[in-house]
């Protein structure tokens, strides 16, 4: 079992919080989320208590994120609450700690609190400017809301922040994008984040697609969009250093990241998925049966499956080449010793001669721009050499 780089070597360890409340379920969102009512709310805050105090620490945590849903439903009482429980588990602030705010959500009271706590950062999820296209997406809140919101938290002295924008929306011209950007970009956040809309089943959206009363764009479409969204924030000085994730020197964000990297973190409440000390396993998609599984200390969980080295290199590729940086051959070499790298020079050969994927004099190797237009196809091609170097093993052990 491999899950540190070197044997003396700690990896960074993440909590993640699910909060799953929301006023109402946007058309696109496929996360798991309810509309709350106050008696839930005091059980699920009940029930992190009881989740907290349940899960063992063997680390210092490094990192948080608080998501959902909308955390910013929660009164303020409540995220003291929250963030007082959570800080006695760990013992000391994390190095960044990330909240998710709607805009309609954001009130001086509860960015007080959060403050206070130690948060360290704020991502709101704006996804557009323009209040027709919100419309588009169910978003409940205006563009008069956002700049609200983003004057409180100018205010209260939070110096990260992060705007999530979404495109290739239905109905939304080039023209609606390039002015979101531009918005994004006079409000001038530390961290932007760009997502291509995808139709996820059982949404709104998805049924409206099913039924021919919206319209995909097509795959040129939203390849042309993403260069056009690079280009753009790249010559505003926010430097790219995940496919749909951009920043100024210094603020990219540390949770993510360690993510990406494969690193442990802890998921908190209904749906939250964790990856701890060799297991990968996800928290119940209920609130209901979250509770009742975490107050008879019998938590219910789904998709619990061991960790091996295959598995987690696999995955450690695929994520690795999601960022600018790309991964480091030697350094991943180090951490799975056991895997046989060099089976994979042939992809490599293939990629970089379409011209997807250089191979750096420093061994790292790095997706180039064409490349990040199709990592979801690479990462099946990964996954397909895996699956061939694992055959291979097999023919030689017999």
């Amino acid at each position: 079992m491999i899950l540190q780089e070197k044997a003396e070597e700690v990896l960074p360890l993440g909590f993640y919080f699910h909060v799953p409340f929301c006023s109402s379920i946007c058309d696109f969102c496929s996360f798991y989320q309810k509309v709350p009512r106050r008696d839930e709310i005091k059980r699920y805050l009940n029930g992190m208590e009881l989740e907290l105090k349940s899960r063992p620490l063997d680390r210092c945590v490094d990192t948080v994120f608080w998501g959902g849903g909308t955390p910013g439903l929660l009164m303020a009482k409540d995220l003291q609450r929250l963030g007082s429980a959570m800080l006695k588990k760990i013992g000391r602030p994390p190095i960044e700690w990330t909240v998710e705010l709607a805009p309609s959500t954001v009130k001086k009271e509860k960015l007080k609190v959060l403050r206070d706590l130690g948060v360290t950062r704020i991502s709101m999820g704006v996804e557009s400017f323009s209040d027709r296209v919100l419309k588009t997406l169910g978003r409940q809140h205006s563009q008069r809301q956002v700049f609200q919101a983003i004057d409180t938290i100018n205010d209260l002295g939070f110096e990260n922040i992060n705007l999530d924008l979404i495109f290739s929306i239905p109905g939304q011209m080039i023209d609606d994008w390039l002015s979101d950007l531009k918005q994004a970009i006079r409000i001038s956040p530390q961290h932007i984040s760009t997502y291509c809309l995808t139709y996820e089943e059982d949404t709104a959206l998805f049924i409206r697609l099913s039924h021919g009363k919206i319209i995909k764009k097509t795959k040129e479409e939203d390849a042309s969009i993403y260069e056009i969204t690079r280009a753009t924030l790249e010559d505003a000085g926010y430097n790219q250093y995940e496919i749909s994730n951009y920043a100024v020197d210094g603020f990219e964000c540390l949770h993510n990241k360690n993510t990406w990297r494969l690193y442990d973190w802890i998921g908190f409440g209904p749906s939250a998925a964790s990856q701890y000390n060799g297991r990968r396993f996800v928290n119940i998609a209920s609130l209901e049966q979250w509770l009742e599984g975490i107050e008879k200390g019998q938590p219910i969980i789904i998709d619990n499956i061991r960790l091996n080295a295959e598995i987690l290199a696999a995955d450690c590729l695929i994520f690795g080449l999601r960022m600018n940086r790309g991964i480091n051959a030697e350094r991943l070499q180090s951490r799975f010793p056991e895997i046989n790298f060099s089976g994979l020079h042939p992809l490599w050969e293939k990629l970089s001669h379409d011209k997807y994927l250089v191979i750096m004099e420093d061994k790292n190797i790095r997706l180039t721009s064409r490349g990040r237009l199709v990592a979801d196809g690479i990462a099946v091609e990964i996954l397909e050499a895996f699956d061939a170097l694992k055959q291979v093993s097999k023919q030689l052990v017999k």
